[in-house]
């Protein structure tokens, strides 16, 4: 028997945040056929003390693994879109978009668009996403989902739907 290929996801700083502010980065170890990496500009952008050593937890454990990057074709890549992104989104679409990885970000605009031309909508997840892998891999009820998008709604992270329950039926 032969076993699932693993699905890497490279991990933008809002998604990172998203978690954190509800505690679910656990999440990341959870989620079945998935792997979870954060882009070195990522960790560095992660500025807050409490969230910063989150990280370096979860990274440590080995649920979170940080990735430098030193390709030359992600590294070309990065270059010329930094001049139009930041750091972190601009090191996770290069290493998404060479890897041929899935990027998770909430990030909109010009980030989505060059998003879209690199790797195509399907290989683009947000916060809403993940929990509604998690609803259907049986980690966590509709309604726990629905509690942490309130939390996450006091901390200004708008979702454009009123239940989980919307996008899971």
């Amino acid at each position: 028997m032969t076993a699932r290929p693993c699905q890497i996801i490279v991990t933008d700083a809002n998604v990172l945040i998203n978690l954190m502010h509800v505690s679910r980065l656990d999440m990341c170890a959870r989620l079945p056929d998935y792997q979870f990496v954060v882009p070195d500009h990522v960790q560095n952008e992660i500025a807050n003390a409490e969230q910063r050593a989150t990280l370096t937890d979860f990274v440590t454990r080995a649920i979170l693994r940080i990735e430098p990057l030193t390709d030359i074709g992600a590294l070309t890549l990065f270059t010329r879109l930094i001049v139009h992104l930041g750091r972190g989104e601009a090191a996770c679409l290069a290493l998404a978009a060479t890897n041929g990885w899935t990027i998770a970000s909430d990030e909109k605009r010009r980030f989505r668009r060059e998003a879209e031309a690199l790797i195509g909508k399907g290989r683009i997840v947000r916060t809403p996403d993940l929990f509604v892998l998690a609803i259907r891999a049986g980690l966590m009820s509709i309604e726990e989902a629905d509690a942490d998008k309130a939390l996450l709604e006091r901390h200004r992270f708008r979702m454009d739907f009123a239940s989980f329950r919307d996008l899971v039926r």
